[in-house]
């Protein structure tokens, strides 16, 4: 999955329009035009399509869980100059405050069977002999789960293929 895929897949289950796109980048004190947003949620054959590189990505992260939790005091954590899956889960886990338990039935709300020690495999440190890598398919399952947990009832995909 591209960052490009997850933030609109997170645009469209959390309702956010542009300007509220905007809003969560001003969180982390990143400015970013409505034309950056527009081209960066349009399908990868579009002209004006624009990669969404991994430090700006985590910057939306960053402002997301600022969004959903508050703004800490003091200095914002610096964003990934690099993310993977692993990363990705753990600051949307953040960001909707989701314990284990949360994110299993979340992972069931995707018809998506996981046990808590693999879950608990992607969080641990990647020096760990327990460490798991998240693959797509995990992620892109946990994003339903989520897409059907706060949009109940929408039988829309959005043009998803999930």
């Amino acid at each position: 999955m591209t960052n490009n895929d997850i933030l609109r897949r997170l645009r469209y289950t959390f309702s956010f329009n542009d300007s509220q796109m905007i809003d969560i980048f001003a969180l982390v004190d990143h400015p970013v035009t409505r034309a950056q947003i527009s081209n960066w949620l349009k399908n990868d054959d579009d002209p004006d399509y624009q990669s969404c590189h991994d430090a700006t990505f985590a910057l939306f992260l960053n402002g997301f869980i600022n969004k959903r939790r508050g703004k800490k005091e003091g200095s914002q954590p610096e964003p990934e100059k690099s993310l993977n899956n692993n990363i990705i889960f753990r600051k949307l886990k953040i960001a909707l405050d989701f314990k284990d338990d949360d994110i299993l039935k979340i992972m069931e709300l995707a018809d998506f069977k996981i046990s808590r020690h693999e879950l608990s495999a992607f969080f641990r440190n990647p020096e760990h002999k327990n460490y798991r890598e998240c693959k797509d398919q995990i992620l892109r399952n946990f994003l339903k789960g989520i897409q059907l947990k706060f949009r109940p009832g929408d039988t829309a995909t959005s043009g998803f293929t999930w």
